[in-house]
């Protein structure tokens, strides 16, 4: 007897065409945002496991109405749900709970992914032991290392500041980018969005993120996965998003690195300690004393992130997979 099919649903935008099938959504590779990039991982990753699931299947909850029904899309999708359908929602739903403050009262919700654990702190207070952290599984295969690449960047500093950029630049980025070309390193400057990354971190021999926070770091992620440490500005403090803070939510301490330990590379809180902290960081590059790429390989594959989906799904549904759940749902998840 195989497990029964996840009932996932996805949509990005309202004005998005619903994806009648995964698989066509998945060869879907130009404009794709972060969330659309989650849901092709979380289905990536269950088709590496043999996990079965429904895309889109509003019929099947239908005739079925106790099912649960996987909500990974935007918010707009829970209005397609028939009502009273049991719902695990996230992790491409809200920026904070007080976007929507009666999700919880409209709609029978058996949990709410979000991306990290700060995250899941931050919204414990209004939704409880209902919100839950998943950190997604990464395309750790499509960013490896690129052996035949010429490692002619020392540092690549990836510039994703984005609350306070002339404030936190002026104090952080330039104090950097002065000391590294004081040292006599090569160094890159780049920003979000800049289609030159791949190339780059691909050449680079170490990356220093700037960015205030972090829920899923992707490009934290994929440095790591293409085995490049990283000397992390985290400055922790309050979420400093602009759309919230601090007239809406005082919320901390946030963190630059969701994702980590101490393979990864190193952090700095200022460009004070930036001074003293790079020199062991780059002794370490130099000795190879980092290993970011395992950490990736040990923890975040999208098998490990599909395999943490579906145990945490089930359990919402059914309770731990250890005492309730039937064997063969154990073998697949």
């Amino acid at each position: 007897m195989s497990p029964s099919p996840l009932n996932l649903f996805y949509e990005h935008d309202p004005a998005d065409r619903w994806l009648p099938l995964v698989r066509r959504a998945l060869r879907r590779t130009t404009g794709a945002s972060v969330a659309l990039q989650g849901f092709r991982n979380l289905c990536a990753g269950l088709d590496r496991l043999g996990i079965p699931y429904r895309v889109n299947n509003y019929a099947r909850l239908r005739r079925h109405p106790g099912e649960i029904a996987c909500v990974v899309g935007e918010a707009p999708v829970l209005r397609k749900i028939p009502c009273g359908t049991p719902v695990v929602f996230g992790p491409a739903g809200y920026d904070h709970p007080i976007d929507d403050p009666t999700l919880l009262s409209d709609h029978n919700i058996r949990g709410v992914l979000v991306s990290c654990e700060w995250v899941r702190k931050m919204c414990e207070p209004y939704w409880g032991r209902k919100v839950h952290a998943w950190a997604e599984g990464f395309d750790t295969e499509g960013w490896k290392p690129s052996p035949e690449a010429p490692r002619d960047i020392d540092v690549l500093v990836c510039d994703r500041i984005r609350c306070h950029p002339e404030r936190d630049r002026a104090a952080v980025r330039d104090p950097v980018i002065r000391e590294l070309e004081a040292r006599g390193l090569r160094v890159a400057v780049i920003g979000r969005g800049d289609p030159r990354f791949r190339t780059f971190i691909g050449r680079a021999r170490s990356m220093v993120l700037l960015t205030e926070y972090e829920t899923r770091g992707l490009a934290l992620r994929q440095a790591l996965s293409c085995d490049v440490p990283v000397l992390a500005w985290d400055a922790g403090g309050l979420w400093q998003d602009t759309r919230y803070h601090p007239h809406r939510v005082q919320f901390g301490p946030v963190t630059s690195t969701p994702d980590w330990d101490d393979r990864c590379g190193m952090k700095f809180r200022d460009a004070g300690e930036f001074s003293t902290v790079f020199p062991r960081f780059w002794t370490d590059v130099v000795e190879q004393r980092f290993s970011p790429r395992a950490y990736m390989l040990e923890n975040l594959t999208l098998e490990a992130g599909a395999r943490r989906y579906a145990e945490l799904v089930h359990r919402l549904n059914f309770g731990p997979l250890d005492r309730e759940a039937p064997e063969d749902w154990r073998r697949a998840a």
